[in-house]
């Protein structure tokens, strides 16, 4: 059922970002028959995306997976991190569970499937304007079964370990402190993950700790 803006609001703003004009046409005819949205501006490709984001401060930005030039899931954490305030929804047609993963991980609010976007999209866009996540729930189903997978062969047990809790955001005192470690070894230990995942930052680790359920987004 449609939803009027509350009193004293407007209408919930919107980005599209899809390369195919005539799938954004669709799409804006199926957004804007929702009274609470207003989609403000279209893009094809992720440079236009950024752009009219930064132009329009959307709520919501919708966002194809697949588009030309720059890796959409490489985008997302400087969208986020830019304008904290438009959540992001990814659309697209990639199943795997893995791919929307990647996508919460990275920051998106949402993930909806293409084939089911008539059906969804519209509850991804209201839920992540209020700062909700959804998830495509055949989708979900499929990554509560299927475990993530677990991190490469040459992590030892004990990086593995260091890596959580790197991600948990403690520091290399307190990590020594609930391992048992010197802080010298935790250091060692840090610059031996960061080699073998060839991670530069913090943030790196984190990303990835998330994609491999290390820890969820809610630690």
């Amino acid at each position: 059922m449609s939803e009027e803006p509350a009193a004293g609001e407007g209408p919930i703003r919107i980005v599209l970002a899809d390369d195919h004009a005539v799938v954004r046409s669709g799409l804006r005819l199926l957004l804007e028959a929702e009274p609470a949205f207003e989609v403000v501006a279209e893009a094809g490709d992720v440079d236009s995306a950024r752009r009219y984001v930064r132009g329009h401060h959307p709520r919501v930005l919708v966002l194809d997976l697949n588009m030309p030039g720059e890796s959409t899931l490489d985008a997302i954490p400087g969208l986020r991190a830019e304008l904290p305030d438009t959540e992001i929804v990814v659309l697209t047609m990639q199943e795997e569970p893995a791919f929307a993963r990647q996508a919460l991980a990275a920051g998106a609010a949402g993930y909806v499937l293409k084939e089911a976007a008539d059906a969804e999209l519209v509850e991804a866009v209201r839920r992540a304007a209020i700062g909700e996540t959804y998830l495509n729930p055949a989708l979900g189903a499929r990554i509560a079964r299927e475990p993530p997978p677990g991190p490469p062969d040459d992590l030892s047990e004990r990086e593995v370990d260091v890596l959580r809790l790197i991600a948990l955001g403690h520091t290399n005192t307190e990590i020594a402190s609930q391992l048992y470690l010197s802080v010298r070894t935790v250091e060692t230990h840090r610059a031996h993950i960061q080699q073998k995942l060839r991670a530069s930052s913090r943030a790196d680790l984190v990303r990835y700790a998330l994609q491999r359920g290390l820890v969820s987004a809610e630690s």
